[in-house]
């Protein structure tokens, strides 16, 4: 990545001046989170502000928008006033527990939202993925405590949950459900007794939870910021390198032409556009006629012209079909 690289001649270099660039570019997305009341706003806000490279702010670079169970008419009112850039089906846990179990019935749910709304939509339990984070060894003990009770303990009810004669407390149990409702309950129970540990539950609460998919949703979405954000670390270096042999270098060397490639082939990608061939040749002819689109892209095809001509270069300038033979 342009920023990995950028931090690492910051450092080697020692300016300030690059280093305050670096830090700039380098900047967390700012991700909005809205919704109505009652949604789990604030629990998304703590399970998104937790993931390496967001950072939940408004104003922001990105929004999402969060809703339960179904789009009621003030939540699409919202959307069509500010379109998100993703729609997050939130306590996807609750969805069910019959048939395959309520993350896979809130994936289904998710797509049918997305064909209303026109905007993608992800499930996500941010219940879980705090929990994956924050579950403490106490919690793991009482379920462990719990795995040997059988699965009527749980009863599809916090009320016959609470109420069950069980080697844990009330209290316990009641802390257990704020924490990881039945689903994750029940998904302790499972682990316990699969003589698992607490680390691995907590892997396993992350991965249930949906919040990697919808932090890589997040960083597709904020590709094209990440790239304008390159575009400016850029002009600002070559500002400093005049009369800097070092920026000057670090400018054109291998490493930053192809780092800026990646970050212009991932706002190409974000918006639907293939950014081949595979061959290096063939793609810096192809990107060199280009000249539909907005500026931004056209940023981008002169980024992938230099990146594939440097590629060919380091591949002894051969075409691709001599090569071959």
């Amino acid at each position: 990545m342009f920023v990995d690289e950028l931090r690492r001649f910051a450092e080697k270099i020692g300016d300030p001046r690059v280093r305050a660039v670096a830090e700039r570019a380098g900047a967390p997305l700012r991700v909005a989170v809205r919704g109505r009341p009652g949604t789990g706003g604030a629990t998304v806000r703590r399970a998104l502000n937790s993931a390496p490279g967001i950072a939940v702010a408004d104003p922001a670079d990105v929004a999402v928008y969060v809703t339960v169970e179904v789009l009621k008419p003030e939540d699409r009112a919202m959307i069509a006033a500010h379109p998100p850039a993703l729609i997050l089906l939130n306590k996807a846990d609750l969805t069910g527990f019959g048939g395959a179990g309520p993350m896979m019935a809130a994936q289904a749910r998710a797509a049918q939202l997305s064909a209303v709304a026109g905007v993608p939509v992800l499930p996500v339990s941010a219940l879980l993925a705090v929990a994956a984070r924050d579950l403490d060894p106490a919690r793991w003990a009482a379920l462990q405590a719990l795995a040997d009770a059988g699965w009527a303990c749980l009863d599809e009810s916090h009320d016959g949950f609470l109420s069950a004669s069980l080697p844990v407390s009330v209290e316990a149990r009641r802390t257990l459900l704020e924490k990881l409702d039945l689903f994750g309950v029940a998904l302790g129970i499972a682990a316990a007794r699969r003589h698992g540990s607490l680390s691995g539950f907590r892997a396993l609460l992350r991965r249930v939870s949906g919040v990697d998919e919808v932090v890589a949703a997040l960083r597709t979405a904020g590709a094209n910021v990440r790239y304008q954000r390159v575009l400016q670390a850029t002009a600002e270096l070559a500002a400093i390198a005049v009369g800097n042999d070092a920026v000057s270098e670090f400018l054109s060397c291998d490493d930053t032409v192809l780092a800026r490639m990646a970050a212009a082939e991932d706002v190409l990608r974000a918006s639907g556009l293939d950014t081949g061939p595979v061959g290096h040749l063939e793609r810096a002819q192809r990107w060199h006629r280009y000249s539909d689109g907005p500026q931004v892209h056209r940023a981008c095809a002169a980024d992938l012209v230099r990146g594939s001509l440097r590629l060919w270069s380091q591949a002894g300038g051969i075409p691709q079909r001599a090569e071959a033979r």
